[in-house]
């Protein structure tokens, strides 16, 4: 059954209306976050893919997945459409299709970043058609106002259009409180996995409540923490540096081996920007240890840091991520790993509260 022929609440709008004329979102004023070389741009993607292909052939794809990217600019243009092309669709059991492959549209009042509505992909589209999006959100009014646009988390985009009235102004957005971005690096809960919009990673989360910037590194099995992803990181200028790769290491072994190595490289190139160093959240005190064991690698990463005088080090405890009251870790995830909208604010709450305690210090 196709549910939208019996509920209207569920179908998309696709209708474009006459009055509408289409931008490609890398032309300005239209400003890019969170990508790779965003203006001028031929896919958009999160790091430079030489880069990426000597790190691996997973990173190697999943950088053209834009989780973490944004679109920001103002407009006083009653409608918006979307029009994308996607790439890399991730067609999930357990992940609506909006948080991987739509786009979420927030509005910015008051300096608050509030959801509006969500570009949806339409799921019962025929397979060749699954590549192309399009959708229009009714804004009810003209005023000025200022749009926020987070990119699919688990798709790529290969282009992206907006639509909006002929007529309207389109200016430059207002930024961001703290514009050095917030850098993250890690595994498949870390690019935003399984999120029921893109906006609801734990990142987005912490962007909204703290007005900073943000670059999300997370590469779905495959946050290895490997020598060129390092050294690539080290170059970026970023305020705060969350190392977050625990999950994706092969084994407590190859943890032990490159979670310090991996922290001496950054910090040789960064010796000052705050590191925040977090262990898995899906913590298993019955696996025989291997949990723990993994911890106290990052731990240990950590101790070692403060012995040798470096005050610009702090150590998250996973286990602790989804604790909250009446409630389980599991009610926090979808599969007992990937987390759902709230073990993401979880997340945020904690991790959140460290990265507001480094933007401070700087």
């Amino acid at each position: 059954m196709n549910i939208e022929k019996i509920d209207r609440n569920f179908a998309s709008n696709s209708y474009l209306p006459d009055d509408i004329t289409f931008h490609d979102c890398r032309e300005e004023p239209f400003q890019g976050y969170g990508l790779y070389r965003f203006r001028g741009s031929d896919v958009l993607r999160r790091m430079p893919q030489n880069t990426a292909d000597l790190v691996s052939p997973g990173v190697s794809m999943l950088c053209r997945h834009t989780a973490g990217g944004r679109i920001r600019f103002r407009t006083n243009s009653r409608y918006l459409a979307i029009r994308a092309l996607l790439a890399d669709c991730s067609w999930m059991g357990h992940m609506p299709f909006v948080g991987s492959c739509g786009f979420a549209v927030y509005l910015v009042r008051n300096g608050r970043q509030e959801y509006y509505k969500s570009v949806i992909p339409a799921a019962v589209a025929e397979a060749g058609e699954r590549n192309r999006l399009e959708g229009v959100i009714d804004f009810w009014g003209t005023e000025m106002k200022e749009v926020l646009i987070y990119l699919p988390l688990y798709s790529g985009v290969t282009d992206l259009w907006l639509g909006l009235q002929k007529t309207a102004a389109i200016e430059p957005a207002s930024g961001y409180r703290y514009a050095k971005p917030v850098l993250y690096y890690g595994s498949s809960i870390t690019q935003g996995g399984c999120a029921s919009r893109p906006g609801n990673s734990y990142e987005g989360f912490i962007s909204r409540e703290l007005d900073c910037d943000y670059i999300n590194l997370g590469f779905s099995g495959n946050g290895k923490g490997e020598v060129p992803m390092a050294e690539y990181l080290a170059s970026l200028d970023v305020s705060v540096f969350v190392l977050d790769y625990d999950h994706n290491a092969p084994s407590e072994e190859y943890l032990e081996q490159t979670h310090e190595r991996f922290f001496k490289i950054y910090r040789k190139e960064r010796p000052a920007t705050p590191v925040i160093m977090v262990s898995r959240p899906d913590f298993n005190p019955t696996d025989g240890g291997g949990c723990a064991r993994r911890r106290e690698a990052v731990r240990r990463t950590y101790q070692n840091a403060l012995e040798r005088g470096d005050r610009n080090v702090y150590f998250i405890d996973g286990e602790t991520l989804f604790q909250g009251y009446g409630l389980s870790d599991h009610d926090c995830t979808v599969d007992g790993c990937h987390p759902n909208d709230l073990g993401f604010w979880r997340m945020a709450e904690k991790i959140g509260a460290a990265v507001r305690e480094c933007l401070r210090e700087i």
